[in-house]
C-alpha cells in the first residue's frame, strides 16, 4: 500500500495562517465598536484608585451586597447623574481624594465613572471594571455617568451634553446588553429590580437627580438608537 505524503512543515503553516484568516471576521469586536454602535470620543482622566481603595471597596461591597469583591463584573444598570458645580475638574476634585463621604461617613471616597462636561467632551475617571459609590443598593450592579450641572432641565437643553450623553449611554447599554428600561436616574434607583441593600436604614436611600419625568424624555431619545 503506497502511504500518502505526510506535509511538509512550511504546508501546513501556510494551512494554518489560511484558517486563520479565514476565521477573524467572526472574531467579536473590541469594545470600540459594539454591534456597530461607535464608541464615543472619551478622554481618560483617572482618578487615584489603588490597592487600598480596592480593599476599602471590596469591604464596602462585603457589608452591603454580600460580594467580597470590588470588581464590577457584569453591569445590568446605568445610572445617571448631575454634579451640583460647574465644571469637570470640580467633579474630578471631589472624586479624587479617598476620603469618608459627608452624608454616610463611608469608605472608599465617592466617585462615578464617567463624566459628560458642558461642552458635550466626555471623561473616564474609573474603568467599567470596578465598582464606584455612586448610588446606594446598586454600586454592585451600575454604571455611574455624572453631568456637569445643578438640574436635569438644565442638560436636556444643552443639545452638545445631551449628545454625548446619549452617545456614552448608547454605547455602554450595548456593550454590556442593557436595555433602555436599565438606563436610569438617580431618583428612581429604587425602583430597579437591582436594587439591593443589606443595612436596613439604607434601603430607602436615594437622590432627587434625574426625575422620572426627565428620565422619560431621555429613555425615548435613547430608544431611537438601536444596538
Amino acid at each position: 500500500m503506497r502511504l500518502p505524503k505526510t506535509p511538509s512543515i512550511a504546508t501546513a503553516a501556510a494551512a494554518a495562517l489560511l484558517l486563520l484568516a479565514l476565521l477573524a471576521p467572526a472574531v467579536a469586536p473590541a469594545a470600540s465598536a459594539v454591534r456597530g454602535v461607535p464608541r464615543p470620543s472619551i478622554i481618560a482622566k483617572a482618578i487615584p484608585f489603588p490597592a487600598k481603595r480596592k480593599r476599602e471597596m471590596a469591604a464596602y461591597a462585603r457589608r452591603h451586597y454580600g460580594i467580597d469583591s470590588h470588581r464590577l463584573r457584569r453591569p445590568r444598570v446605568i445610572v445617571e447623574h448631575y454634579t451640583v458645580n460647574d465644571s469637570v475638574q470640580a467633579t474630578f476634585n471631589t472624586f479624587a481624594p479617598d476620603v469618608p463621604d459627608v452624608e454616610l461617613h463611608e469608605l472608599p471616597g465617592v466617585c462615578a465613572h464617567y463624566v459628560v462636561g458642558k461642552d458635550g467632551r466626555i471623561f473616564q475617571f474609573v474603568p467599567a471594571s470596578i465598582m464606584c459609590r455612586h448610588t446606594v443598593g446598586l454600586n454592585h450592579t451600575a454604571i455611574g455617568i455624572e453631568h456637569v450641572g445643578r438640574s436635569d432641565r438644565e442638560i436636556l437643553e444643552n443639545k452638545r451634553q445631551l449628545d454625548a450623553s446619549l452617545r456614552l449611554t448608547g454605547w455602554l447599554r450595548c456593550r454590556f446588553e442593557i436595555g433602555p428600561a436599565g438606563v436610569i436616574g438617580h431618583s428612581e434607583s429604587l425602583s430597579s429590580p437591582h436594587h439591593r441593600e443589606r443595612i436596613a436604614r439604607l434601603r430607602t436611600q436615594t437622590h432627587g437627580d434625574w426625575a422620572r419625568a426627565s428620565m422619560r424624555i431621555y429613555r425615548a431619545k435613547l430608544r431611537a438608537q438601536r444596538c
